[in-house]
């Protein structure tokens, strides 16, 4: 499906009169943790594509398992076990690859795939992230897994940027030479293969660099910069971080940062986000986002004391569900209490993973919620950041072109951010109101300890995790 996505993409663009001979260098993102078994024989068919048949029809039996993992798949917990076991325990292995054992994790998925189908692992010859796997179509040969998508696997020890021998043990026989060795996330790989040359019109001094994850992608697209912190307000909100150091944690995903070979990036996805905040609209503001926001304007900073947590769904941070209050209920206070609530959990388990607001610190926040400006406030106030925003319908892929300048030119010394310092910058929407810092900085640790005591009143106490 994949293969033919491209097929179809690209004919597309040739029908359209895309002039691809313009192209001086290319790269892309993948959904993280899905993975691509190529079987024994694959890499001499990629590197004698056709120009005059599709990808499709040449690729078709090249690969030893036809339907890929993907992120969607949760059923290796035994595999996750396993590895956390012979790692030393969950915080160990957190510490080693930059998260606990997830069952979506591609290392856990091959596991499970070596145990339950042996014959397949063993007609395999390299194993591809998506986003290696695309790139290994067009440079016409197998393709590095970057650090930073490859820090999605729990197989890679972020400081050192080499797969960790303890996971490659505990996971699969070979398991090194399958993957092929990891390799910066701006890296050249050498240049696009003569079957696009030919068939599309490819500069030949067309250069594919290293494709990355869907998240690490859009990172670069929002061009975090050090202390920044993004919030999608989706549907599930999603926290990106800028981190110098990473900090191993039950939570969250560490990854080797995409755009700075001496950094690193944090991920936490909350699943409780607008569907919520339309919950609460509903119930406390009549349906009316003007009556919602009303709400946030005419109470305070604080909400006079009132906290709530509000899990409809079971989150993933915390691993908490229900909705639990903290003080008499009011409209108007249940309306600020949900986004005090929403965002102090955000700021807490960032600053869990070593995050820090610092001179400088802003928040960019996307998504649909982003629209709402005294959403916008209770955020900034939380963070005391000022917020911005940025038109972005598609950050992974603005990423993706922002990287490939990068690769092209990053042999010349020059930094990202000396790449695109030229590009959108994002607009300032609202800051921190004076008395904010003092405010959420003693409410930050009233809410964390209200998270413990919910978090024990369920059975989730995660500080008894090892």
């Amino acid at each position: 499906m994949w293969v033919k996505a491209m097929d179809l993409l690209l004919n597309k663009m040739k029908t359209a009169g895309f002039d691809f001979s313009r192209v001086g260098a290319l790269s892309g993102s993948g959904q993280q943790h899905g993975s691509v078994f190529w079987k024994t024989g694959a890499s001499q068919t990629l590197s004698q594509l056709d120009p005059d048949q599709n990808l499709s029809q040449q690729l078709q039996d090249s690969f030893s398992v036809p339907d890929s993992p993907v992120w969607m798949d949760s059923s290796s917990t035994p595999q996750c076990l396993h590895l956390q076991a012979a790692a030393g325990g969950a915080l160990r292995l957190a510490d080693i690859t930059g998260s606990r054992a997830y069952e979506r994790f591609t290392g856990n998925q091959i596991a499970k795939l070596h145990q339950n189908q042996p014959l397949k692992y063993q007609d395999t010859e390299r194993i591809s992230l998506v986003s290696s796997f695309a790139a290994s179509l067009f440079l016409g040969g197998y393709a590095a897994i970057d650090y930073s998508d490859g820090s999605g696997m729990n197989l890679l020890d972020i400081r050192t940027r080499n797969w960790s021998e303890v996971c490659l043990r505990a996971t699969a026989p070979h398991l090194e030479r399958l993957l092929g060795a990891p390799q910066p996330s701006s890296s050249v790989l050498g240049p696009v293969a003569s079957y696009f040359v030919r068939r599309y019109s490819f500069s030949e001094s067309c250069k594919v660099i290293a494709f990355t994850g869907d998240n690490p992608a859009s990172l670069a697209g929002m061009k975090l910069q050090p202390g920044d912190l993004a919030v999608s307000l989706g549907t599930s909100d999603t926290v990106f971080l800028w981190l110098p150091q990473p900090c191993a944690a039950l939570e969250g995903h560490i990854f080797c940062n995409p755009v700075d070979r001496e950094a690193f990036m944090a991920l936490f996805c909350f699943k409780n986000g607008s569907l919520t905040r339309e919950r609460i609209r509903n119930e406390c503001a009549g349906g009316s986002w003007d009556t919602f926001s009303a709400a946030l304007r005419e109470t305070p900073p604080g909400n006079n004391g009132y906290i709530g947590f509000y899990f409809d769904v079971l989150e993933i941070t915390p691993l908490a569900a229900g909705i639990h209050r903290f003080d008499p209920q009011d409209n108007k206070l249940e309306v600020r209490a949900l986004l005090e609530g929403q965002f102090l959990s955000r700021r807490l388990h960032a600053e869990r993973l070593g995050y820090s607001i610092i001179p400088g610190t802003r928040v960019l926040a996307t998504g649909g919620a982003s629209s709402n400006p005294e959403i916008l406030q209770v955020l900034s106030d939380v963070f005391n950041a000022p917020v911005y925003t940025i038109d972005l319908s598609n950050s992974a892929c603005l990423g993706s072109a922002y990287r490939a300048l990068h690769g092209r030119l990053a042999e010349s010394g020059l930094s990202f951010f000396d790449v695109v310092k030229k590009a959108q910058k994002p607009q300032v929407v609202c800051t921190p109101h004076p008395a904010a810092q003092k405010v959420y900085d003693a409410m930050l640790k009233r809410f964390a300890r209200l998270e413990e005591r919910v978090l024990q009143e369920a059975g989730s106490d995660w500080s008894t995790v090892t």
